[in-house]
Formats: C-alpha cells, structure tokens, sequence
C-alpha cells in the first residue's frame, strides 16, 4: 500500500529533478526548508525525526539535495520529507510538505470501528506490521 501524505501524494514519487525544483520554489519564496525523517508514517504522527537544523537563507537548491543525499544514505530504509515554513507572519506555517523517499516495504494501516454509547461510532487507524515479499 502506498501512503500518501502531503503534497503530491496523488503523483508517482518525484524524481530528484522534480524535488528540486520544489526546494527551488520554496527558497525564491523565502522559505525555511527542512529535511525529517521516520520509521512511522501514522497519519497521526507529526513528530518526524529532523535531519540536521532547519536550512534558512539559501540560495540554491543544492545544499538541500546534498543534505538529501546524506539523510538517503544514512535513513534509506525509512520515509523523508521536505518541507518548507514561512515565517512571514512572525510564525512558522508549514507551506509545503512532501515524501521524497519511502522503504522497499511500506507500512500497512487498517482502519478499526468501535461503537460507543449511545449512536456515537469511533474510528481509529492501527498499524500493522508489513507483509513480506514472498520469494
């Protein structure tokens, strides 16, 4: 099952051209970019690893794709994101946020019902463990 969280998740992966390109939009906006990682895609979980310090001030997309490139080689087995924050308003908004590198065997989710009292229904999403590729 693919996951599909930010930006883009309705596309096939982008390649690192595409993703440059986004990290070039984000810094001609001004925008901080970060690079996060994780081994838990939950919908729910918005405490991703980071990878390094936020990138303010940039100029060139560069110095983000080679932080890429490291955090690939080092967390290549887990998902990594980038995103962009824009501090315009005197706060960080997330911009932008968008996958650029998912395991060989993605996580597994099953959404599980629960009735409560009364008519109220619950609805949470549970991770399973992944299924292996049979050889």
């Amino acid at each position: 099952m693919k996951i599909t969280q930010g930006c883009f998740s309705f596309l096939p992966d982008l390649t690192d051209e595409q993703i440059t390109s986004q990290v070039q939009y984000c810094l001609a906006n001004g925008w901080a970019v970060n690079i996060e990682f994780t081994d838990d895609p939950h919908p729910r979980n918005t405490y991703w690893e980071m990878w390094g310090l936020p990138m303010f001030d940039l100029q060139d997309a560069a110095g983000v794709m080679m932080e890429l490139a490291e955090c690939r080689r080092v967390y290549g087995d887990r998902y990594i994101r980038i995103s962009g924050f824009d501090s315009s308003h005197g706060w960080e908004s997330v911009r932008i946020s968008f996958l650029v590198n998912r395991p060989k065997q993605e996580a597994e989710f099953e959404l599980v019902r629960q009735e409560a009292s009364g008519r109220a229904i619950r609805y949470t999403t549970v991770r399973r463990p992944a299924a292996r590729a049979s050889a």
